[in-house]
């Protein structure tokens, strides 16, 4: 990956490893069961062992996503984001806290109580105000391509979410917004195979010039390929992971931090060996 920083709250945060994004869920109908929260102790709980296990950044959402959910009102998803980001925020005072989404509304009172990052999987598509209230925030925004793609060829797939992400990103571009990263969109308007060539041409997306965010942590992508159960597909999860980092990601989004730190670290130490390996054949050619 190439080093990024992002400025929180006029400070600026540097990155010169990929970043682990540990997923907080408080909502009831998550599609991931283990990952839902039921009360503050539990958020404290689990919040805790993320940050011990690596976290870089806790992404609390109070609105489930998944494919076939009914959407909690905009009250429902308040309550539940503010009362865990206040939990956060007294709790851990130093970590980097995002908010998972597409309502301007939450967006705002989120960050007066403390969220440092927009995440939003629409891409302002879902709220007309989410724009302005992303230049007007000035804090990071994930931009997220969730378009339909259903009448798109596998072999455009990615050429059409570059594509996309980039109009967005030229919008908020022109209009002040500096610190965003990108996210592909995995599983969100995306057929399997779409998913997998959107994954096996991750690397173009470095033509953004913008760090890029995958989120693919026991996906239907992974589940419905293997044939397996969410609880089962943390293997996999890995194996794709991997593919990210390999393929130029600056951020994995996961229910497993502790897997993804590991495997982190495991990737940078084969680039730093491929690197030397690449310094000593130009040394022995010179010669």
């Amino acid at each position: 990956m190439t080093p990024f920083s992002i400025n929180i709250k006029g400070r600026l945060v540097e990155f010169t490893e990929p970043v682990v994004m540990g997923i907080l869920n408080v909502t009831p109908d998550s599609f991931h069961a283990a990952s839902r929260i039921a009360g503050e102790d539990e958020l404290i709980s689990i919040a805790k062992q993320m940050l011990d296990d690596g976290a870089d950044i806790i992404d609390v959402g109070g609105c489930s996503t998944r494919p076939g959910a009914d959407y909690a009102s905009e009250s429902e998803e308040l309550n539940r984001v503010i009362n865990a980001i206040t939990a956060l925020r007294r709790e851990f005072p130093e970590a980097i806290i995002s908010v998972d989404t597409f309502r301007a509304r939450v967006a705002r009172e989120a960050v007066a109580a403390g969220a440092d990052i927009i995440n939003d999987i629409s891409g302002m598509s879902l709220d007309e105000e989410m724009f302005n209230a992303v230049c007007q925030l000035n804090v990071p925004y994930i931009l997220t391509d969730c378009n339909e793609l259903c009448s798109v060829d596998v072999d455009a797939t990615a050429a059409c979410v570059i594509k996309n992400i980039q109009q967005n990103l030229r919008r908020l571009v022109l209009a002040g917004v500096n610190d965003i990263i990108v996210d592909p969109g995995f599983g969100f308007g995306k057929t399997i195979e779409q998913n997998y060539a959107l994954m096996a041409n991750l690397d173009l997306f470095s033509c953004l010039n913008r760090p890029v965010l995958v989120g693919i942590s026991r996906k239907s992508m992974i589940t419905k390929l293997l044939e397996i159960d969410q609880d089962e597909a943390l293997e996999a999860t890995t194996a794709l992971n991997i593919h990210a980092l390999r393929s130029g990601a600056s951020i994995l989004r996961v229910h497993d931090v502790k897997a993804a730190k590991q495997t982190i670290k495991i990737n940078s130490k084969l680039e730093s060996i491929n690197k030397l390996g690449r310094t000593m054949t130009i040394l022995t050619n010179d010669n």
